[in-house]
């Protein structure tokens, strides 16, 4: 899963968030917390930055996950990248325990460090793992050897991404073959991420579940104003920007002529150090509005829900969560025409292969109402579908708890909430 607003060099996870408990979420005393861990199921969640999300698609999936299960009577432990150095600690987060992990390096190597030292802390408890990203399975050695049940989300076909270069792209492939064996279960975020990992795996071990939303039917138009747009006037192009993500054929395409809207494109760009960011923005017309990184996610949602529509370039990588995210605030949608984008949008789209074809998809888009209209609704019926996080969570349930052997906790009212759900 490739994340619409996340850089490589974005700093981990917030843990100063305030540790709450959220209403409807008792405080047992201590007697009681005993006998409800010895009946609950546990699941600890491994291999993202943390909650709450601030960081990208696996951090928003594992949150939303571990909030479904909370709310179904399940004990869920996260573990949690932290920065520096000292021991590891826990607290609680609406009411999700965190095991915060620190680590004093960056990069794949602070990430690795801290894969380690979160899987060496779990296979202590020999509690179900539910495992996002492969990265660092050879690690995850550990819990096969100690039969610890692990689920692992696949996410990608990372290893095929040119931007890693080949020393990572190699570390990648070897560590796709090996969690394809130690892994108990194999998630596939999309039917094509399925039919690979059964050239690597037994079809057994692997169960498609996407990549959720939850819908938008009403955002403040504040950050749309804000950045001097006018609601209703532009479309959206939210990616990292990379040649996979077709950035450049679609601002090429979009520039041909004069649009009369806008295009915004989130997203870091760096022209003087990075010659595909400087191709791009020289491409663009001077109704391209190149805005930066935008973290915040109701910033994002905002100008998702009062857009046009939304251009979709991505050409590999399973279900993408900004092309879902698109389609929970109803966006009309171009998107590049292959298998990935065609299962996820489905009817919702027009579809492109060349630049021409983006040019005439998003002239088709702009002048017709009536196209727009009809797109929007099937992108939302699409989402509603298959995408809420509700059914993607559920389906998440129902794997752990065959791969688990525990059984499925019945969910007391009296004791399980909502609200922390976004």
């Amino acid at each position: 899963m490739d994340h619409a607003m996340v850089e490589a060099n974005r700093p981990a996870v917030s843990l100063t968030a305030p540790i709450n408990r959220p209403t409807g979420l008792p405080a047992h005393p201590p007697q009681m917390t005993a006998t409800l861990r010895a009946t609950q199921p546990t699941v600890r969640i491994l291999g993202t930055h943390g909650v709450p999300a601030n960081y990208g698609g696996f951090e928003t999936a594992a949150e939303n996950v571990a909030l479904f299960l909370r709310d179904q009577g399940w004990r869920v432990v996260v573990y949690c990248q932290d920065e520096g150095r000292g021991r590891i600690r826990t607290d609680v987060w609406n009411g999700i325990e965190r095991v915060i992990v620190p680590v004093p390096l960056d990069g794949w190597l602070g990430t690795s460090l801290f894969d380690l030292r979160s899987i060496l802390h779990a296979v202590r408890h020999r509690d179900l793992c539910l495992t996002f990203g492969y990265n660092t399975a050879i690690f995850n050695t550990l819990q096969r050897l100690l039969r610890i049940p692990n689920v692992i989300n696949m996410d990608g076909i990372e290893w095929s991404r040119a931007r890693w270069g080949r020393a990572r792209q190699s570390i990648l492939w070897t560590n796709e073959r090996i969690a394809c064996v130690v892994g108990d279960a194999l998630i596939a975020d999309h039917p094509e991420i399925a039919v690979h990992l059964a050239t690597r795996a037994p079809e057994r071990k692997i169960t498609t579940i996407a990549y959720g939303a939850h819908p938008v039917t009403e955002a403040s138009t504040a950050p749309v104003t804000a950045l001097g747009l006018e609601p209703g006037a532009y479309l959206t192009l939210i990616c990292r920007p990379i040649p996979e993500n077709t950035i450049l054929e679609l601002v090429r395409a979009f520039s041909r002529r004069e649009r009369g809207v806008r295009l915004v494109v989130l997203g870091t760009y760096r022209p003087d150090e990075d010659e595909y960011h400087r191709a791009v923005m020289d491409a663009a017309s001077d109704e391209v509005d190149f805005v930066g990184a935008i973290y915040d996610p109701d910033s994002v949602t905002a100008l998702r829900f009062h857009g046009i529509g939304y251009l979709h370039g991505h050409t590999v990588g399973g279900t993408n969560p900004s092309l879902v995210e698109a389609m929970a605030a109803g966006n009309a949608i171009v998107a590049h025409d292959n298998d990935y984008n065609r299962w996820v949008a489905a009817d919702g789209a027009l579809y492109f292969r060349t630049e021409d074809d983006a040019d005439a998809a998003i002239t088709s888009l702009l002048e017709d109402r009536a196209l727009r209209d009809r797109l929007s609704a099937a992108a939302r019926d699409r989402h509603l579908a298959e995408f809420t996080w509700t059914h993607v969570a559920g389906q998440y349930e129902d794997l752990l708890v065959r791969v688990g052997g525990v059984r499925k906790p019945v969910n007391d009212s009296a004791t399980c909430t909502t609200g922390g759900h976004r």
